[in-house]
């Protein structure tokens, strides 16, 4: 069932309830259902049929959910990006697979009979860019099903409904944010998407909105900003990355519920930890750990979560092994059914130092447990002899980072000869993809630059 015939279905049930609340205007379920009609009669009139490929790139988080339903509507695959993005831009993105609309402005409503869905069965219906943490965003495409029939999962695991009003604190052309916008409209809860403009933006903006809502649905480095002042959530849906020691227990001495799930752009959901128990497989999924070198493994699902491929046949770390399962390159501990699964972040992000492979988020794990860490980047630096050198870059937690002699210390403590940092440098903030999750790639290349901003601790 396209997602727009849930929001459908839900106009016709409770039209009064309210769908969206975005930057000064909402909109109600049967408001949203004729603006959807309207917008989608407008991408027929503009030459989009069943199985058209229609970019969207709109600032405003209402009007650019109202095209991607409208788009969704009328069988066609909406795929959403940065709204910074130029239509130059768009074309080097998408020159293997060029879409056949691109929406940069909010579409008007165009008048006529109310279109009625007919979607077949694998339909591609759904695409998306990765966030870019490792590289640049690559469009992936997947059918409706494989985001829509997971939607009750989630719903169970989180215990939302439709009496919910769900804070999606980011922005849309993030898959994670999509989803989470696109899961609260199918369940008939009220998504609010804030959007860009400061007072949703990064964890200081978060208080202007916990008050009127009952979950959020974030990346873990924001979660502290929801337990300090938590208004009246009472659940938190967390992915993108590891939780941060403590916050699960911060977050039940505030009264607020986490669910933390892995999974990648690539392979939808794989594992969620609903109780602090520590990763499961996600409903209908099952997991591998492939042994590998170094007691670590690769991390392989089968689900009917995963993705199709790349658009124009992109390349990427998806990879399949002919039976059904995928593998974008994360590692694990081994893994055996009815374990948890122990991640150690992605395998192509290792960094190789004196023969020695070491796993960059096996260091950050425990270099964040440092009195004055905001959060950290361990990468690779080059070395003529060692041929990487493990590298910190360490954002203070609301201002100066901790001295070097501190950092160090706990190193010794608590990690391996070959893991410790040799080199450490500090910055004032992380660069950050749009799901909010710091841009490794994007550290790795400023520092190589010479950027004034990274200093380093002496």
């Amino acid at each position: 069932m396209p997602v727009a015939a849930h929001v459908l279905r839900h106009a016709a049930a409770r039209p009064d309830a309210v769908a969206l609340r975005g930057p000064g205007r909402e909109l109600t379920y049967a408001g949203l259902a004729g603006d959807v009609h309207g917008a989608a009669r407008r991408l027929r009139g503009r030459g989009v049929r069943p199985g058209s490929l229609v970019a969207v790139g709109l600032a405003d988080p209402v009007a650019l959910l109202t095209a991607v339903l409208a788009a969704d509507l009328a069988g066609a695959t909406p795929l959403v990006g940065d709204p910074a993005w130029d239509r130059r831009r768009w074309t080097r993105m998408l020159a293997a697979a060029p879409p056949d609309l691109l929406v940069d402005e909010p579409l008007p409503a165009a008048p006529g009979p109310a279109i009625v869905p007919a979607p077949e069965p694998g339909d591609l219906a759904w695409a998306c860019f990765t966030s870019g943490s490792t590289g640049r965003p690559r469009a992936i495409v997947r059918t409706r099903a494989s985001w829509t029939v997971s939607f009750p999962h989630l719903a169970d695991l989180a215990g939302v409904s439709a009496g919910d009003v769900v804070l999606v604190p980011g922005p849309l052309w993030s898959s994670l944010y999509a989803f989470a916008a696109v899961h609260a409209l199918a369940i008939g809860a009220t998504a609010l998407v804030p959007g860009r403009r400061p007072a949703g933006r990064g964890p200081e903006g978060l208080a202007a909105h916990l008050d009127r809502a009952t979950v959020v649905h974030l990346v873990p480095h924001l979660l502290p900003a929801v337990l300090a002042a938590p208004g009246s959530v009472r659940a938190a849906v967390a992915g993108g990355a590891a939780l941060a020691p403590g916050v699960r227990e911060a977050a039940g001495r505030a009264g607020i519920r986490v669910v933390a799930y892995y999974g990648a752009s690539e392979l939808s959901f794989v594992a969620a930890d609903a109780d602090g128990a520590g990763l499961r497989p996600f409903p209908e999924t099952e997991i591998e750990v492939r042994p590998g070198a170094g007691g670590l493994g690769e991390v392989w699902a089968r689900s009917p979560w995963l993705a199709e491929g790349y658009l124009g046949g992109a390349s990427g770390p998806l990879r399949r092994d002919g039976d059904g399962w995928m593998t974008v390159g994360d590692v694990a501990h081994p893994y055996r059914p009815g374990e948890p699964l122990r991640l150690r972040g992605r395998g192509d992000g290792a960094i190789q130092t004196g023969g020695a492979t070491v796993v960059p988020e096996d260091v950050e794990e425990v270099l964040r447990k440092v009195p004055g860490v905001g959060d950290i980047v361990v990468i690779g630096s080059p070395h003529p002899s060692l041929g990487s050198v493990v590298t910190a870059v360490v954002e203070g937690d609301g201002g100066a980072p901790p001295p070097r002699a501190l950092l160090e210390a706990v190193a010794r403590s608590g990690l391996d000869a070959a893991q410790r940092p040799r080199r450490w440098y500090a910055v004032p903030s992380l660069p950050r993809t749009g799901a909010g999750k710091p841009a490794r790639a994007l550290v790795a290349s400023r520092l190589a630059g010479g950027d004034p901003g990274i200093r380093r601790l002496t």
